[in-house]
């Protein structure tokens, strides 16, 4: 398992150029992707609200947009180097008790 907020101490310098570049193309697909989850979760309010029960497809929809989140966050936070893919991939989140 890889740790996502690690520290590393290099730091190339053409890669926060890049990085500039990349994390604006990366920010038009998280908006498009936030909006479209936020319209699943106002779907999914409405399905609660009148079936009193949530829709697995709508959850997996905007868990997926928060796992997308999470995997460019280190990047485009300038913790990393290495640089997430476009599109979402698979990641897995868990909370661990220290």
């Amino acid at each position: 398992m890889k740790q996502l907020f690690g520290y590393e101490e290099e730091a190339g310098r053409i890669e926060l150029f890049i990085r500039i570049i990349y994390s604006f193309i990366l920010g038009i697909i998280l908006s498009v992707y936030g909006l479209f989850a936020c319209m699943a979760m106002m779907v999914q309010f409405l399905v609660v609200l009148i079936l009193g029960r949530r829709s697995q497809g709508l959850s997996d929809f905007v868990k997926g947009y928060l796992e997308y989140y999470v995997h460019i966050l280190p990047y485009t936070s300038f913790m990393t180097d290495e640089r997430p893919g476009i599109l979402p991939s698979s990641v897995r989140i868990f909370e661990e008790e220290l």
